[in-house]
Protein backbone atom coordinates (compact mmCIF):
# COMPACT_ATOMS: atom_id res chain seq x y z
CA UNK A 1 0.00 0.00 0.00
CA UNK A 2 2.83 2.51 1.28
CA UNK A 3 4.37 2.09 -2.71
CA UNK A 4 1.22 2.51 -4.20
CA UNK A 5 0.38 5.58 -2.72
CA UNK A 6 3.48 7.02 -3.26
CA UNK A 7 3.56 6.26 -7.03
CA UNK A 8 0.40 7.86 -6.98
CA UNK A 9 1.72 11.12 -5.50
CA UNK A 10 4.85 10.94 -7.90
CA UNK A 11 3.24 12.99 -10.59
CA UNK A 12 5.86 15.06 -10.27
CA UNK A 13 3.53 18.31 -8.90
CA UNK A 14 4.89 21.44 -9.01
CA UNK A 15 4.96 22.86 -5.51
CA UNK A 16 3.05 25.95 -4.78
CA UNK A 17 5.04 29.15 -3.88
CA UNK A 18 3.33 31.83 -2.35
CA UNK A 19 4.25 35.58 -2.40
CA UNK A 20 6.27 35.52 0.85
CA UNK A 21 9.68 35.31 -0.24
CA UNK A 22 9.39 38.37 -2.09
CA UNK A 23 8.42 40.33 0.90
CA UNK A 24 11.44 38.45 3.38
CA UNK A 25 13.42 41.32 4.38
CA UNK A 26 16.48 40.55 2.89
CA UNK A 27 18.34 44.15 3.07
CA UNK A 28 18.40 43.32 6.85
CA UNK A 29 21.00 40.65 6.30
CA UNK A 30 24.65 41.32 6.90
CA UNK A 31 27.36 39.40 4.63
CA UNK A 32 31.21 39.93 4.40
CA UNK A 33 31.69 42.95 1.78
CA UNK A 34 31.32 41.28 -2.08
CA UNK A 35 28.90 39.19 -1.11
CA UNK A 36 25.02 38.97 -2.37
CA UNK A 37 22.10 36.45 -0.63
CA UNK A 38 18.91 36.27 -2.75
CA UNK A 39 16.05 33.79 -2.66
CA UNK A 40 16.86 30.89 -5.37
CA UNK A 41 13.52 28.65 -4.46
CA UNK A 42 10.30 28.67 -2.41
CA UNK A 43 10.22 25.00 -0.51
CA UNK A 44 7.74 24.39 2.12
CA UNK A 45 9.89 23.39 4.90
CA UNK A 46 13.27 23.07 3.51
CA UNK A 47 16.18 21.53 5.76
CA UNK A 48 19.02 18.63 4.76
CA UNK A 49 19.57 19.51 0.85
CA UNK A 50 21.36 16.90 -1.68
CA UNK A 51 23.02 18.51 -4.86
CA UNK A 52 22.63 16.25 -8.06
CA UNK A 53 23.31 16.66 -11.70
CA UNK A 54 21.67 19.88 -12.61
CA UNK A 55 19.02 19.38 -9.40
CA UNK A 56 18.97 19.63 -5.83
CA UNK A 57 16.82 17.10 -3.64
CA UNK A 58 15.36 18.66 -0.32
CA UNK A 59 14.22 16.99 2.57
CA UNK A 60 11.53 18.25 5.75
CA UNK A 61 10.60 17.40 8.76
CA UNK A 62 7.36 16.16 7.14
CA UNK A 63 5.89 13.52 5.11
CA UNK A 64 7.63 15.57 1.59
CA UNK A 65 10.55 15.53 -0.31
CA UNK A 66 11.13 18.29 -2.94
CA UNK A 67 13.40 18.42 -5.47
CA UNK A 68 14.38 21.58 -7.94
CA UNK A 69 16.40 21.55 -10.68
CA UNK A 70 18.52 24.46 -11.98
CA UNK A 71 20.67 25.10 -15.49
CA UNK A 72 23.89 24.01 -15.35
CA UNK A 73 25.28 27.59 -16.69
CA UNK A 74 23.30 30.01 -15.23
CA UNK A 75 22.48 28.30 -11.67
CA UNK A 76 19.21 29.50 -12.19
CA UNK A 77 16.53 27.68 -10.57
CA UNK A 78 13.61 25.74 -12.31
CA UNK A 79 10.40 25.17 -10.97
CA UNK A 80 10.19 22.58 -7.75
CA UNK A 81 8.85 19.23 -7.91
CA UNK A 82 7.40 16.79 -5.74
CA UNK A 83 9.84 13.75 -5.01
CA UNK A 84 7.41 11.89 -2.36
CA UNK A 85 4.75 13.08 0.02
CA UNK A 86 3.89 9.74 2.15
CA UNK A 87 7.32 9.72 4.16
CA UNK A 88 7.81 10.07 8.03
CA UNK A 89 10.31 12.92 9.05
CA UNK A 90 12.08 12.61 5.79
CA UNK A 91 14.56 15.16 6.51
CA UNK A 92 18.01 13.11 5.18
CA UNK A 93 18.69 13.05 1.61
CA UNK A 94 21.87 12.05 -0.04
CA UNK A 95 23.12 11.16 -3.66
CA UNK A 96 25.27 8.43 -4.23
CA UNK A 97 26.60 7.56 -7.30
CA UNK A 98 23.46 9.75 -8.68
CA UNK A 99 20.88 7.08 -6.62
CA UNK A 100 19.17 8.90 -4.28
CA UNK A 101 18.67 7.80 -0.68
CA UNK A 102 16.65 9.38 1.79
CA UNK A 103 16.51 9.16 5.70
CA UNK A 104 13.55 8.46 7.78
CA UNK A 105 13.19 8.67 11.17
CA UNK A 106 12.17 5.09 10.80
CA UNK A 107 14.78 3.74 7.95
CA UNK A 108 17.40 4.36 4.98
CA UNK A 109 15.48 3.96 1.99
CA UNK A 110 16.72 3.84 -1.76
CA UNK A 111 15.09 5.64 -4.28
CA UNK A 112 15.04 3.20 -7.17
CA UNK A 113 18.20 1.47 -8.70
CA UNK A 114 18.70 3.97 -11.57
CA UNK A 115 20.46 7.34 -11.05
CA UNK A 116 17.79 10.23 -9.84
CA UNK A 117 15.96 12.60 -12.78
CA UNK A 118 13.62 14.96 -11.36
CA UNK A 119 11.48 14.78 -15.04
CA UNK A 120 10.67 11.13 -14.37
CA UNK A 121 8.44 8.94 -11.97
CA UNK A 122 10.20 8.17 -8.95
CA UNK A 123 11.08 4.20 -8.82
CA UNK A 124 9.95 1.67 -6.19
CA UNK A 125 11.72 2.74 -2.53
CA UNK A 126 13.61 -0.15 -1.25
CA UNK A 127 14.87 -0.07 2.80
CA UNK A 128 18.46 -0.85 3.38
CA UNK A 129 19.99 -1.29 6.99
CA UNK A 130 18.40 -1.84 10.00
CA UNK A 131 15.97 -1.15 11.28
CA UNK A 132 15.93 2.90 13.38
CA UNK A 133 14.44 3.65 16.81
CA UNK A 134 11.35 5.00 15.56
CA UNK A 135 10.66 7.82 18.31
CA UNK A 136 9.87 11.64 17.74
CA UNK A 137 12.43 13.22 20.23
CA UNK A 138 15.80 13.88 17.83
CA UNK A 139 14.10 11.77 15.21
CA UNK A 140 14.98 13.48 12.42
CA UNK A 141 17.91 12.05 10.66
CA UNK A 142 20.97 13.68 8.54
CA UNK A 143 23.09 11.79 6.13
CA UNK A 144 25.38 12.32 3.45
CA UNK A 145 27.55 9.95 1.01
CA UNK A 146 30.92 9.64 2.38
CA UNK A 147 34.31 9.64 0.16
CA UNK A 148 34.52 5.90 1.13
CA UNK A 149 31.10 5.30 -1.05
CA UNK A 150 29.22 4.63 2.33
CA UNK A 151 26.07 6.78 3.69
CA UNK A 152 26.60 7.81 7.43
CA UNK A 153 23.47 8.32 9.23
CA UNK A 154 23.09 10.16 12.71
CA UNK A 155 20.47 9.23 15.39
CA UNK A 156 19.78 11.48 17.66
CA UNK A 157 19.17 10.95 21.91
CA UNK A 158 15.33 10.55 22.37
CA UNK A 159 15.59 13.05 25.34
CA UNK A 160 17.12 16.04 26.48
CA UNK A 161 18.88 14.23 28.94
CA UNK A 162 19.06 9.91 29.02
CA UNK A 163 21.22 7.26 28.52
CA UNK A 164 20.93 6.31 24.80
CA UNK A 165 20.14 3.07 24.33
CA UNK A 166 20.92 0.81 20.99
CA UNK A 167 21.45 2.63 17.63
CA UNK A 168 20.51 6.03 19.23
CA UNK A 169 23.39 8.68 20.03
CA UNK A 170 25.39 7.42 17.30
CA UNK A 171 26.54 7.93 13.79
CA UNK A 172 26.05 4.85 11.42
CA UNK A 173 28.27 3.90 8.94
CA UNK A 174 25.83 2.08 5.56
CA UNK A 175 26.88 0.18 3.14
CA UNK A 176 24.50 0.74 0.69
CA UNK A 177 25.32 -2.44 -1.51
CA UNK A 178 25.01 -5.22 1.67
CA UNK A 179 23.19 -3.21 4.06
CA UNK A 180 25.98 -3.94 6.26
CA UNK A 181 26.15 -1.40 9.48
CA UNK A 182 28.19 -0.01 12.18
CA UNK A 183 28.44 2.32 14.97
CA UNK A 184 31.64 4.84 14.08
CA UNK A 185 30.77 7.51 16.89
CA UNK A 186 28.82 7.50 19.71
CA UNK A 187 28.17 9.85 22.99
CA UNK A 188 25.99 12.13 21.00
CA UNK A 189 22.82 14.13 21.64
CA UNK A 190 21.38 15.19 18.60
CA UNK A 191 23.81 15.94 15.79
CA UNK A 192 22.35 17.01 12.52
CA UNK A 193 25.66 18.24 10.19
CA UNK A 194 28.03 15.97 9.00
CA UNK A 195 30.67 16.38 6.18
CA UNK A 196 33.89 15.37 5.36
CA UNK A 197 36.88 17.44 4.99
CA UNK A 198 37.97 18.17 1.83
CA UNK A 199 41.66 17.78 2.05
CA UNK A 200 42.21 15.12 5.20
CA UNK A 201 38.45 13.20 4.59
CA UNK A 202 38.08 13.28 8.46
CA UNK A 203 34.48 13.54 9.63
CA UNK A 204 33.53 16.68 10.89
CA UNK A 205 30.12 17.17 12.40
CA UNK A 206 28.12 19.86 14.96
CA UNK A 207 26.07 18.33 18.14
CA UNK A 208 23.59 20.59 19.87
CA UNK A 209 24.02 20.17 23.68
CA UNK A 210 21.27 19.84 26.43
CA UNK A 211 19.18 22.39 27.35
CA UNK A 212 17.75 23.17 31.11
CA UNK A 213 21.13 23.99 31.54
CA UNK A 214 20.99 27.93 31.68
CA UNK A 215 21.37 30.71 28.95
CA UNK A 216 25.06 30.48 28.30
CA UNK A 217 25.69 26.56 29.04
CA UNK A 218 26.77 23.91 27.56
CA UNK A 219 28.14 24.91 24.15
CA UNK A 220 27.23 23.73 20.88
CA UNK A 221 30.02 21.87 19.89
CA UNK A 222 32.13 21.18 16.12
CA UNK A 223 33.60 17.36 16.28
CA UNK A 224 35.82 15.77 14.44
CA UNK A 225 35.85 11.72 14.00
CA UNK A 226 39.89 10.97 14.11
CA UNK A 227 39.25 6.93 14.71
CA UNK A 228 36.25 4.86 14.41
CA UNK A 229 34.42 4.48 17.49
CA UNK A 230 35.06 7.40 19.21
CA UNK A 231 32.54 9.02 22.15
CA UNK A 232 31.60 12.42 22.20
CA UNK A 233 30.82 12.83 25.71
CA UNK A 234 26.95 12.25 26.06
CA UNK A 235 25.12 12.26 28.40
CA UNK A 236 28.15 12.49 30.72
CA UNK A 237 28.70 16.01 29.40
CA UNK A 238 25.65 18.34 28.02
CA UNK A 239 28.05 19.69 25.91
CA UNK A 240 31.98 20.86 25.57
CA UNK A 241 32.97 19.75 29.34
CA UNK A 242 29.69 20.80 30.59
CA UNK A 243 28.79 17.88 33.41
CA UNK A 244 25.22 17.13 33.59
CA UNK A 245 23.48 16.62 36.48
CA UNK A 246 21.74 13.97 36.21
CA UNK A 247 25.01 11.76 34.87
CA UNK A 248 27.36 13.80 37.67
CA UNK A 249 27.93 11.07 39.90
CA UNK A 250 28.82 8.86 37.16
CA UNK A 251 32.78 8.45 35.65
CA UNK A 252 32.71 9.38 32.03
CA UNK A 253 34.98 7.15 29.41
CA UNK A 254 38.66 8.01 30.15
CA UNK A 255 38.62 9.01 26.08
CA UNK A 256 35.93 11.49 25.28
CA UNK A 257 36.36 13.39 22.43
CA UNK A 258 36.19 17.12 23.13
CA UNK A 259 35.10 19.73 20.47
CA UNK A 260 37.67 21.13 18.10
CA UNK A 261 35.23 24.47 18.36
CA UNK A 262 32.39 25.54 20.37
CA UNK A 263 29.54 27.60 19.62
CA UNK A 264 26.81 29.38 21.85
CA UNK A 265 24.35 27.85 24.18
CA UNK A 266 21.91 26.81 21.95
CA UNK A 267 22.63 28.59 18.97
CA UNK A 268 21.40 25.03 17.50
CA UNK A 269 24.39 24.24 14.93
CA UNK A 270 23.40 21.89 12.20
CA UNK A 271 24.07 21.45 8.69
CA UNK A 272 27.69 23.00 6.79
CA UNK A 273 29.86 22.91 4.27
CA UNK A 274 33.28 23.19 3.57
CA UNK A 275 33.96 26.08 0.58
CA UNK A 276 36.25 24.26 -2.35
CA UNK A 277 34.28 26.69 -4.69
CA UNK A 278 36.22 29.26 -7.14
CA UNK A 279 34.15 31.88 -6.65
CA UNK A 280 34.45 32.95 -3.18
CA UNK A 281 37.66 34.85 -2.32
CA UNK A 282 40.94 32.36 -1.81
CA UNK A 283 40.45 33.04 1.94
CA UNK A 284 37.75 31.21 2.30
CA UNK A 285 38.80 27.45 1.18
CA UNK A 286 38.54 24.53 3.60
CA UNK A 287 36.25 26.91 5.47
CA UNK A 288 32.86 25.36 6.89
CA UNK A 289 29.98 27.29 6.53
CA UNK A 290 27.90 26.03 9.33
CA UNK A 291 24.10 26.92 9.79
CA UNK A 292 22.72 28.19 13.22
CA UNK A 293 18.59 27.41 13.35
CA UNK A 294 18.65 29.27 16.75
CA UNK A 295 17.11 29.12 20.38
CA UNK A 296 13.95 28.41 21.83
CA UNK A 297 15.59 27.56 25.53
CA UNK A 298 17.49 30.90 25.97
CA UNK A 299 16.08 34.09 27.76
CA UNK A 300 17.38 36.41 24.72
CA UNK A 301 17.32 34.72 21.32
CA UNK A 302 20.91 33.47 19.55
CA UNK A 303 21.96 31.91 16.43
CA UNK A 304 19.81 32.61 13.50
CA UNK A 305 22.86 33.00 11.25
CA UNK A 306 25.87 31.41 9.85
CA UNK A 307 29.26 31.10 11.07
CA UNK A 308 32.61 31.16 9.22
CA UNK A 309 35.30 28.20 11.00
CA UNK A 310 37.99 28.42 9.22
CA UNK A 311 40.66 25.14 8.95
CA UNK A 312 44.11 24.81 7.53
CA UNK A 313 45.23 21.82 5.29
CA UNK A 314 45.55 19.56 8.58
CA UNK A 315 42.02 20.17 8.94
CA UNK A 316 42.74 22.34 12.49
CA UNK A 317 40.23 25.00 13.19
CA UNK A 318 41.95 28.57 13.24
CA UNK A 319 38.98 31.21 13.73
CA UNK A 320 35.70 31.04 14.09
CA UNK A 321 33.60 33.92 13.14
CA UNK A 322 30.25 35.27 12.31
CA UNK A 323 29.35 34.76 8.35
CA UNK A 324 25.87 36.08 7.76
CA UNK A 325 23.89 37.67 10.66
CA UNK A 326 20.13 39.43 10.50
CA UNK A 327 17.79 36.19 10.54
CA UNK A 328 17.59 37.43 14.30
CA UNK A 329 15.77 40.97 14.10
CA UNK A 330 15.37 42.71 17.42
CA UNK A 331 14.56 39.81 19.39
CA UNK A 332 12.36 38.16 16.60
CA UNK A 333 13.62 35.38 14.10
CA UNK A 334 12.35 36.04 10.13
CA UNK A 335 14.39 32.56 9.15
CA UNK A 336 16.15 30.15 10.84
CA UNK A 337 19.19 28.25 8.29
CA UNK A 338 19.39 24.88 8.69
CA UNK A 339 21.76 23.63 5.76
CA UNK A 340 24.40 24.37 3.45
CA UNK A 341 25.37 22.69 0.32
CA UNK A 342 27.77 23.69 -2.43
CA UNK A 343 26.75 24.55 -6.58
CA UNK A 344 29.00 23.52 -8.59
CA UNK A 345 29.64 27.47 -10.05
CA UNK A 346 31.03 28.03 -6.20
CA UNK A 347 28.21 29.81 -4.85
CA UNK A 348 26.35 28.20 -1.88
CA UNK A 349 23.16 27.41 -1.18
CA UNK A 350 20.80 27.80 2.36
CA UNK A 351 17.54 25.94 3.41
CA UNK A 352 15.51 27.97 5.78
CA UNK A 353 12.63 26.08 6.79
CA UNK A 354 11.00 28.58 8.82
CA UNK A 355 10.97 31.14 5.40
CA UNK A 356 10.13 28.27 3.58
CA UNK A 357 12.97 28.96 1.08
CA UNK A 358 16.17 28.31 -0.01
CA UNK A 359 18.56 31.34 -0.36
CA UNK A 360 21.91 31.45 -2.90
CA UNK A 361 24.36 33.24 -2.00
CA UNK A 362 27.37 34.54 -4.75
CA UNK A 363 30.36 36.75 -4.62
CA UNK A 364 30.95 39.54 -6.73
CA UNK A 365 28.11 38.64 -9.33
Amino acid sequence: MFVKRIALALALTVVATSAGAAELPLDKLKLPGGFKIAVWAEVDGARSMAVGDGFVVVGTMGDDVYAVPFDRKTAQAGKVVTVANDLKVANGVALLDGVLYIAEQRRVIRWGNAPFDPAKPAQQPVKIGPDLPDKAHHGWRYMTAGPDGALYVTLGSPCNVCAPQGLEGTILRLDPKTGASEKVATGLRNSVGVTFHPVTRAMYLTDNGADMMGDNTPPEEFNVLTAKGQNFGFPWYGGGKARTKDFMAETPPADVQFPVAEFNAHSAALGFAFYTGSMFPAAYRNHAIVAHHGSWNRTVPIGYRLMDVATDDTGKVTSVAPFVTGWLDNGRAWGRPVDVKQLPDGSILVSDDHAGVIYRITYGK
